[in-house]
């Protein structure tokens, strides 16, 4: 298991063969065209943890701002990268 936590202090654990799943791969290769994957790919990578992750980056009026999402999303696997060299 990969654990970690984000610069906002989000602490988050994956399987390391995650890396490995060429699904995983494809969405990610797919994002930057369709940001619509981005749920699945939160899904895939921290499962039931995902509705933390928004209740987490969830503003006073209950909104869960993208913008933050995709920054929680950006630091989790630049983390990862890292720690993998």
């Amino acid at each position: 298991m990969l654990k970690g936590k984000t610069k906002t202090g989000f602490e988050y654990e994956f399987d390391e063969n995650l890396f490995k799943d060429y699904e995983l791969v494809e969405l990610l290769a797919e994002v930057d065209d369709n940001p619509l994957v981005l749920p699945q790919i939160f899904k895939k990578l921290i499962g039931d943890r995902v509705k933390d992750l928004k209740d987490h980056v969830r503003d006073e009026n209950g909104v869960v701002d993208i913008e933050k999402m995709v920054a929680e999303f950006e630091d989790i696997i630049s983390t990862q990268a890292s720690l993998k060299k």
